[in-house]
C-alpha cells in the first residue's frame, strides 16, 4: 500500500488530538486502518481514582466540617468580642501558613480527575477513542457547578460505553447521580406518590425534556408536552442516597418508590405499565431504538468530526448503521471512518479550545501542568465540566472563532515559557508534517526567536483546524 503522510496527518487532526513526534510517519502506510485499530484497543477505565460516590461523601463531609468550624468561630467571636477574635485568627494564621495554602479537598478532587483526562488524551497513540469519550461526555453533559462528581461521571458512565451499545450508554448516563442532580430529577416528586401527597410537591420536567430533546430524539421530532409530562412522571423516584443519612453509601443511585408517580403512563403513543424503576428503563430502551434518535446522533457525530453543514450522504450512512446494528457505537464509528465523505481534504472545523490545548502538548511533547491546562480552557470559553447549558458546548465554528485572539495570548505564554528549549522545526514537523503550508513554513523559519516560531506554528491556520 502506498504511503500517504498527508492523509495520516489529516486523520490525526480530524479524528484525534493531533500528531506527536513520529506518529504521522508511523501510520502513513494505512491511516484509515490505524483509526480502525484504535477501536479495538481496550479502553482504560480504571485510573485508580475514587468512585463518584466516595468523592461525593468526602466533599460533603469536608464542607459540613467547614460549616461547623465557621459556626464555632462565629460563636467564639460573639463570646469574646470581634477585636479579640481578630487577634486569635491572626495568631492562628501565623502559626500555620502551610495549612492556609493547602488546596481544599474539592479542588484536589477536580484536579485529580482533570489530570487523568488530560493524560489519557495527551498520551493516546491515535486519539480517536479519546475524542469519542469527549464527544459523548459533552452530549450527555453534567456540571461541576451542581456536583463534584462530574469528572468521575465521565469515567464511570461515559468512558466504559463509548464503543458499546447506545442503550447501555443512555442508561448509565441517565441513572448516574451527577445527571440526576444536574437535571433536577433527584428532587422530582410524583404528585400522586406517597411523598407527593404528604409534602404537596410535584414533578420537575427538566430531566424528561432534555432526554427527549438533547439525548435521544432531538428537537421537533414529534413528541408533545403531554409526552414530556408523562415521561417526567415515569422518571420520578430516580434519585441518590444522601450522605447525611447514609454516610457509608451516600451518593449512590437509589430508586425511591415513595416519590415515584404510581400507575401506567403513555409516552409517544405507547403505554408503559407500572413497574417501578423498570418503567423508566423501558422508556429509555425504546427511545434508544427510535429512528429519530439514530438520525440525531448521526448528525451530531458528523457535525463534530467533519463539517458544520453535515454531508447528507454521510449522515444517512451513520443513521442507517445505527439502526441496523441496534445502536452499536463501535459499528457507527467504523462507518464514519470508512466513509469517503469523512475524508474530504477541506479542513472545515476549528478545534475546540480543549482539543487545541491537547494538540499543543502532543506536538511539543510536554506533559502540561494540570492547573494551567484547566485555566487555559476556562479562559478560552470551555471551562472543564462546566457547560453553559444542558446542550453542552457548541460544535459550531461560530462559537469559537471570536476566541482566536485569546488563543494567541495563551500560545505566546506557552512559547515564552518553553520555546527556548524546543526545536521549532521539529515541532512544526511533528505537529503538521505535510499539512504545513509554504507560508507557515516560511513564517516559522523567519521567526525572530524560538518562542515566536513556536507561537506561529501553534497559531497557524493548519494547526487551528481539523
Amino acid at each position: 500500500m502506498a504511503r500517504d503522510p498527508e492523509k495520516a496527518a489529516l486523520a490525526l487532526h480530524r479524528f484525534g488530538f493531533g500528531p506527536r513526534a513520529g506518529t504521522i510517519a508511523a501510520i502513513a502506510g494505512d491511516p484509515q486502518g490505524a483509526l480502525l485499530s484504535d477501536l479495538e484497543r481496550p479502553i482504560a477505565v480504571n485510573s485508580g481514582l475514587p468512585s463518584s460516590d466516595a468523592e461525593f461523601r468526602a466533599v460533603f463531609a469536608f464542607r459540613a466540617a467547614k460549616r461547623a468550624e465557621a459556626r464555632l468561630m462565629r460563636t467564639k467571636a460573639t463570646a469574646t468580642g470581634a477585636h479579640a477574635m481578630q487577634g486569635m485568627m491572626a495568631a492562628e494564621a501565623d502559626a500555620s501558613p502551610g495549612a492556609l495554602r493547602e488546596t481544599p479537598l474539592p479542588q484536589r478532587v477536580v484536579l485529580a480527575e482533570a489530570g487523568a483526562r488530560i493524560a489519557a488524551a495527551r498520551d493516546a497513540d491515535i486519539g480517536f477513542v479519546e475524542r469519542l469519550v469527549w464527544f459523548w461526555s459533552n452530549h450527555f453533559c453534567v456540571s461541576l457547578n451542581t456536583s463534584i462528581m462530574a469528572g468521575a461521571y465521565e469515567r464511570e458512565a461515559i468512558r466504559p460505553h463509548v464503543l458499546g451499545r447506545f442503550v447501555d450508554l443512555l442508561l448509565a448516563a441517565e441513572s448516574h447521580p451527577a445527571m440526576l442532580i444536574y437535571l433536577n430529577d433527584a428532587q422530582s416528586i410524583g404528585p400522586d406518590s406517597v411523598a407527593g401527597i404528604n409534602r404537596g410537591k410535584g414533578i420537575n420536567e427538566n430531566f424528561a425534556r432534555e432526554i427527549l430533546e438533547l439525548h435521544t430524539l432531538g428537537v421537533r421530532t414529534g413528541y408533545t408536552q403531554a409526552d414530556v409530562i408523562s415521561f417526567a412522571k415515569v422518571m420520578t423516584g430516580w434519585s441518590l442516597r444522601s450522605p447525611a443519612t447514609d454516610p457509608d453509601i451516600g451518593g449512590r443511585f437509589v430508586f425511591n418508590p415513595y416519590t415515584h408517580e404510581p400507575g401506567a403512563e403513555m409516552v409517544l403513543g405507547k403505554r408503559y405499565p407500572e413497574q417501578g424503576v423498570a418503567q423508566g428503563r423501558a422508556v429509555l430502551s425504546d427511545l434508544a431504538q427510535n429512528p429519530a434518535t439514530a438520525r440525531h446522533i448521526a448528525t451530531k457525530l458528523v457535525v463534530h468530526f467533519v463539517a458544520d453543514d453535515p454531508p447528507a450522504p454521510l449522515v444517512n450512512k451513520l443513521a442507517q448503521r445505527f439502526r441496523d446494528s441496534g445502536g452499536d457505537l463501535k459499528e457507527v464509528a467504523r462507518t464514519l471512518i470508512t466513509a469517503p465523505e469523512a475524508w474530504l481534504p477541506q479542513r472545515r472545523k476549528v478545534k475546540r479550545p480543549g482539543e487545541w490545548i491537547i494538540a499543543a502538548l502532543r506536538a511539543t511533547d510536554q506533559p502540561g501542568d494540570v492547573r494551567r491546562v484547566v485555566g487555559a480552557g476556562a479562559l478560552l470559553g470551555e471551562p472543564l465540566w462546566r457547560p453553559p447549558a444542558p446542550k453542552g458546548f457548541s460544535d459550531d465554528n461560530a462559537a469559537w472563532l471570536d476566541g482566536i485572539g485569546e488563543r494567541l495570548e495563551i500560545a505566546n505564554a506557552f512559547a515564552e515559557r518553553l520555546g527556548p528549549q524546543l526545536d521549532s522545526g521539529a515541532v512544526l514537523e511533528a505537529a503538521l508534517g505535510p499539512l504545513a503550508s509554504t507560508e507557515t513554513q516560511r513564517a516559522v523559519r523567519r521567526a525572530e526567536s524560538r518562542s515566536q516560531a513556536i507561537t506561529l506554528a501553534l497559531m497557524s491556520p493548519e494547526f487551528l483546524r481539523r
